[in-house]
């Protein structure tokens, strides 16, 4: 992989020296400093106390002094990566000692006094960017696979890590750099006899990358529920045992239940993983004339949440008619995410299973929270729900607004190319269309990813990653 073009902008930076904790604020059993840069092993050298020179992938035991004292404080492992073999593609230097607060301070303390600089919040992903080790969809992976709360999570981010969603991006803009050497040629040569291509050809081609992007672009659905969750509300009327199914699905007693109908007053919430996506159940308050101010306030707080969720639980008991309020509700949510549970069946002396209730055209399971009854049903036809099998078996989606943006730009102008070869528009002013739409693939992996998007970027990473 090339160093990326801005690099050239960033010698003095690299002729710097790095140092952070790159281990969580705290006590713990380890901690970990780490330096990057031109001067990482004569600074090291200088920390530590070592019975043989470092060498590359090799850990090596120290021992930390007390500057002042020259007493022994505690004892390292310590690690050492030679450039351009290393995270950073850097001299690199991990010295993992005992957690303490205060013996991994005076490191910094003392590699700041030796000249390191402290590095910036996603300073050693950005060296490791910056020297073509990795590219931007790479290095967001990396913030990603931290910020990681469920194991699936965690998956997708290792694959991006592994240029998944790189690998997906090369073909179409392979393809597209291309097109655009053909129609630069055939301007250029022109005057010479050369064929200048058709415009039924080059619509063509452009429908090929098109597909292949517009493809790409529908993972972001998937891919944004992976990254960023989705919100569940239970929502119905009083005592049809709202909070009881809550706390099957969160598997602990979370809400207060009781036989008197409007106990719950505000809304209550809880984070749980179901198949790997995290999923912020919200049980609300019944739905239902308030009889006194608080329940109104908290009833008013339902309907927002029901408003604002990805999906919608509605609760009914099983074996009693729909009520007119009930329907209402249920054909308001014409168009979403939405699944009716028929709770209570312990109760009901109907034989009812789950089906799909065809007055008000959404998929009902029978459930019982005091049983336990189609529970597993429940959270399976849910996950189903979320679940986007297509983009599951591809490796490379898309997982972040701004990679959804620029793959939309990118398509974006290949329309305007597009319809610029139909109405036979000069192929100069065409070629500015596909330029810009390379332009857009570049900014995916980092290539002309201008310095203001770079800031924002790593500047959501953790200080010491």
């Amino acid at each position: 992989m090339q160093p990326h073009p801005q690099i050239a902008q960033q010698e003095s930076v690299a002729n710097e020296t790095i140092v952070a904790i790159s281990t969580p604020p705290g006590r713990g059993g380890i901690g970990i400093v780490r330096l990057s840069g031109p001067h990482a092993l004569e600074i090291a050298n200088a920390l530590l106390t070592l019975r043989n020179p470092l060498a590359h992938a090799r850990a090596l035991f120290a021992e930390i002094f007390d500057p002042e004292t020259q007493s022994k404080l505690d004892e390292a492992v310590v690690t050492y990566f030679t450039r351009p073999n290393s995270y950073t593609g850097e001299d690199l230097v991990e010295i993992a000692a005992h957690g303490s607060p205060v013996v991994l301070e005076l490191l910094i303390r003392m590699g700041l006094q030796r000249g390191a600089r402290l590095a910036r919040p996603g300073e050693f992903t950005e060296r490791a960017f910056l020297c073509g080790r990795i590219d931007l969809t790479q290095a967001e992976a990396v913030r990603d696979l931290i910020e990681s709360q469920t194991l699936y999570q965690a998956r997708v981010a290792a694959e991006q890590m592994g240029g998944a969603l790189s690998r997906r991006i090369q073909p179409p803009k392979q393809a597209l750099v291309e097109l655009i050497a053909l129609l630069e040629a055939g301007i250029d040569f022109a005057e010479d006899d050369v064929d200048v291509t058709p415009d039924t050809e080059i619509v063509t081609r452009i429908d090929t990358i098109a597909a292949v992007l517009e493809n790409l672009a529908h993972s972001f659905e998937h891919g944004r529920i992976v990254h960023s969750g989705l919100t569940l509300a239970i929502v119905g009327r009083p005592n049809v045992g709202k909070s009881s199914l809550f706390n099957r699905l969160v598997e602990r007693e979370r809400a207060i239940v009781t036989a008197m109908p409007g106990t719950t007053r505000d809304l209550v919430t809880e984070h749980v993983s179901l198949g790997g996506i995290p999923i912020e159940l919200v049980d609300t308050a019944g739905l239902r004339e308030a009889k006194d101010e608080a329940e109104s306030i908290g009833i008013q707080k339902s309907r927002e949440a029901l408003a604002d969720a990805d999906l919608v639980l509605v609760v009914l008991e099983a074996g009693i008619p729909v009520r007119e309020d009930e329907a209402d509700l249920i054909r308001s949510l014409s168009g979403r995410r939405a699944l009716i549970a028929r709770n209570k069946s312990d109760l009901s002396e109907l034989n009812l299973s789950v089906e799909t209730d065809e007055k008000l055209s959404l998929f009902s399971v029978v459930t019982s929270a005091l049983t336990g009854h189609g529970i597993s049903e429940l959270r399976n036809t849910l996950l189903d729900m979320v679940r986007n099998p297509a983009s599951e078996s591809e490796s490379g989606i898309l997982t972040s607004l701004r990679h959804h943006e620029a793959v939309s730009a990118a398509l974006a102008s290949l329309v305007a190319a597009k319809k610029a070869a139909r109405d036979k528009i000069p192929h100069e002013m065409l070629l500015l269309d596909l330029y810009a739409s390379l332009r857009q693939l570049d900014s995916l992996t980092g290539e002309t990813t201008a310095d203001d998007i770079l800031n924002r970027i790593f500047s959501t990473f953790c200080i010491g990653k």
